[in-house]
C-alpha cells in the first residue's frame, strides 16, 4: 500500500505507511485507525523530533494534544496570546527559543521519549520545506515514527 496522507490531523505532512486498507459501503478504499490516541502520540513525537522549525499547524496540533489554550501556551513562553495565534496561522515565524521550550513542554506533557536541550535547540531552525512526518502503521496498537 502507498502511504496514506492523514489530513484528518489538520496537518498536510503526515503519512501513515503500512496501514490497514478497507473498503467502505460505497466501495471506496479507506484506512482504519483503531488507535487514534496512539497515532496522535506518534505524530506529536514526529513533530518534536523534526529537525527543522515547527510550522503553525504543527504548533496548533501540539498545543491541542497538550490540552492547552493559546493563552496557557503563551504564558509558558512569556508571550502574548496574539503571538501564539499568529504563529499558528503562519503569519510570523515561531521564535526559536519559544519553540525549544514548546518542544520540551510537549515531551513532558505527552510523555514522549526525551531529547536533549542542545539537540532540540539545533532543530529549531527555519526551513524552506515542511518535512514529512512518516508514521509506521503496520501495527495499529503501536504506531511509531517510520524508520
Amino acid at each position: 500500500m502507498n502511504a496514506y496522507r492523514y489530513k484528518e490531523s489538520g496537518l498536510d505532512n503526515v503519512y501513515i505507511e503500512g496501514g490497514n486498507l478497507v473498503e467502505d459501503d460505497a466501495g471506496e478504499e479507506c484506512v482504519t485507525i483503531p488507535n487514534i490516541n496512539g497515532l496522535h502520540q506518534a505524530i506529536a513525537h514526529g513533530i518534536v523530533i523534526k529537525q527543522s522549525a515547527i510550522t503553525g499547524p504543527e504548533l496548533r496540533f501540539l498545543r491541542t494534544e497538550m490540552g492547552m489554550t493559546q493563552a496557557q501556551l503563551a504564558a509558558i513562553v512569556h508571550r502574548e496570546p496574539l503571538a501564539v495565534s499568529r504563529w499558528e496561522r503562519n503569519e510570523i515565524e515561531i521564535d526559536s527559543n519559544a519553540e525549544a521550550i514548546i518542544r520540551l513542554g510537549a515531551i513532558e506533557a505527552l510523555n514522549l521519549p526525551e531529547s536533549g536541550v542542545r539537540e532540540i535547540a539545533g532543530w529549531c531552525v527555519p526551513s524552506a520545506e515542511t518535512a514529512p512526518i512518516r508514521i509506521d502503521g503496520s501495527d495499529p496498537t503501536n504506531y511509531k515514527i517510520a524508520a
